[in-house]
């Protein structure tokens, strides 16, 4: 789902993980329940996010679930041992990522169990990405650069949710931001966030456990004044993580969201004066 920005308005917010589609054929190859991928979900954040159209900023998410295709992963990052005939062009790249079972196309849901009932083919592999990858990152890159050349200057917000235990340990913070260790955007705006939602009362860590991912990594060029942050909210703000649904405080932190986008928005503003 795509909201352009308005024509004075050079930043863009993403959540690549929200996405629950799950198409009938992707479903009849599982061996895991439903519950068991949409616990894996960012569920909500496009919903969390969707009120700061209203202030002028640009909006993607994603429709495709997560599990189905990981937007937030190179295309490269395939598992050639989940093919029969092979990963797709190029060979799929080795990485942590990819050893644990969560590359593009992910292998294992929450549970930890195989997601697929068989091996997949080369083209099945294809099919999702023409679908639900190359889209989303052809529509994110193109606005970005549209931007770009119309400030030039870009921000982007790139959206998530983590879940409230990580490795049986309970993350101890509302909201971690990410920069990739200070690459991926100037100091000034990470500076800007971090306050921002402090001043609001959340918990504020920066880059740990998670400093950026494969999206935050693409378009972070802040020398080229590209900027890109990674958000990661907690789920046990807004949601029961075990049955994915609202909870009440829900619209509140909507509400405290699209403050802190409002604060972004001034910053990239007076950037350009």
């Amino acid at each position: 789902m795509l909201t352009p920005p308005d024509e004075t308005c050079s930043v863009f917010f993403a959540s690549p993980h929200s996405g629950r589609y799950y198409p009938q054929d992707f479903q009849d190859l599982l061996c895991v329940p439903i519950m068991d991928l949409r616990r894996v979900e960012d569920a909500y954040v496009d919903q969390l996010i969707s009120p700061i159209s209203k202030l002028g900023a640009g909006l993607i998410s994603a429709v495709y679930a997560r599990s189905y295709v990981d937007l937030n992963r190179s295309q490269d990052e395939l598992d050639s041992r989940m093919f029969c005939d092979g990963p797709p062009n190029p060979a799929g790249e080795r990485s942590p990522r990819v050893e644990a079972g969560l590359g593009c196309i992910p292998r294992i849901a929450a549970s930890g169990q195989d997601i697929h009932q068989r091996k997949l083919t080369r083209q099945e592999a294809e099919d999702r990405l023409d679908v639900a990858y190359r889209p989303y990152h052809s529509a994110l890159a193109n606005w970005l650069n549209i931007l770009h050349g119309r400030f030039g200057k870009s921000v982007l917000i790139d959206c998530h949710s983590m879940p409230s235990l990580l490795a049986g340990r309970r993350i101890q913070a509302d909201i971690i931001i990410g920069n990739r260790h200070g690459s991926a955007c100037d100091e000034s705006l990470a500076r800007l966030v971090e306050n921002a939602f402090a001043a609001l009362g959340y918990r504020v860590l920066r880059n740990t456990p998670y400093a950026g991912g494969y999206v935050t990594q693409m378009h972070g060029r802040p020398m080229e004044d590209r900027q890109a942050l990674q958000i990661e909210i907690n789920r046990r703000l807004y949601m029961d993580e075990r049955e994915v649904r609202l909870k009440t405080g829900f619209y509140k932190l909507q509400s405290d969201l699209k403050s802190v986008a409002g604060a972004i928005m001034n910053w990239a503003e007076r950037r350009r004066s």
